[in-house]
């Protein structure tokens, strides 16, 4: 069953951002772009190279009014040492969810019950808090924040401009297809 138009559930999870601890529930990621990007565990192997790929381009999504969640059924204990110890986890400002009672994973639907741990899934939810795009890889294929940037800046302009849609590959301000009015609903 697709995800694709579904409200995000109403949760209250703790975080760790800018070397604080802080609430993040639903009613605090409504009214912006929002990033949902689960990872497997703290203190592995490939998740600290997608979290600095995503720390690298941050800015980018700040000023595409779009926040990014980092989350892992961890706890926000986890995520700050896992901060304090990694050079490379230090570069992370955005805020990382702590999931360690999988309430999050379950309510996106990326949990591996039989081990605890979440999917690799990134979920782009809109500010009315409904998921217009969604990705589950398997946990030994780290993503890519390029391409996670361009599809957001599609999504974004296709909310603006209902009546285009975007090819393959598409940049800003490249051309964008108008297909006749019966059958927008059918792409």
């Amino acid at each position: 069953m697709s995800l694709i138009g579904k409200e995000i559930i109403d949760f209250k999870v703790q975080s760790f951002q800018n070397g604080e601890f802080k609430e993040v529930d639903k009613n605090s990621v409504l009214g912006k772009w929002s990033i949902f990007f689960f990872y497997p565990a703290d203190f592995t192997f490939v998740c600290p190279t997608e979290l600095e790929d995503l720390a690298n381009k941050y800015a980018e999504f700040e000023n595409a009014n779009c926040e990014i969640y980092a989350i892992s059924c961890d706890t926000h204990f986890v995520h700050k040492a896992w901060h304090d110890t990694s050079a490379t986890i230090k570069k992370v400002k955005y805020p990382m969810l702590a999931d360690p009672t999988a309430v999050l994973a379950r309510g996106f639907d990326v949990m591996i019950e039989e081990v605890g741990l979440s999917e690799r899934g990134t979920f782009i939810v809109n500010p009315d808090g409904k998921i217009v795009a969604y990705e589950v890889v398997s946990g030994n294929i780290g993503r890519n924040a390029d391409e996670l940037f361009r599809r957001l800046q599609a999504l974004q302009f296709v909310a603006e401009h209902g009546d285009q849609v975007c090819p393959a590959k598409w940049q800003p301000g490249s051309e964008t297809l108008k297909p006749s009015l019966d059958l927008v609903g059918a792409i």
